[in-house]
């Protein structure tokens, strides 16, 4: 249900933009779209967990400000970032 320390670890690696830049929009919103793919797969087969239910939607908010701020700061990523993890405009 969680992202491994590994997969994070991963995550960073493949989508930091220089050697210190974990904590980017970039990285953040790949790490946000981890969780809610296995979030997504957890309310699949649990549909009346609604703790979950209301972090998958709280972290779907915070992913979709990310977006918008990284759209704002930076088109050109915006839309690199959204082909890349395949997340709807």
């Amino acid at each position: 249900m969680t992202v491994t320390k590994e997969r994070k670890r991963e995550i960073i690696q493949q989508y930091r933009p220089a050697v210190s830049g974990s904590g980017s929009a970039v990285v953040q919103i790949a790490v946000a779209t981890a969780r809610i793919n296995n979030l997504t797969e957890h309310m699949r087969t649990h549909e009346k967990d609604y703790a979950s239910r209301r972090g998958l939607l709280a972290l779907v908010s915070r992913r979709r400000t990310l977006l918008d701020y990284l759209r704002r700061k930076n088109p050109q990523g915006y839309l690199d970032i959204i082909a890349k993890l395949g997340i709807r405009k």
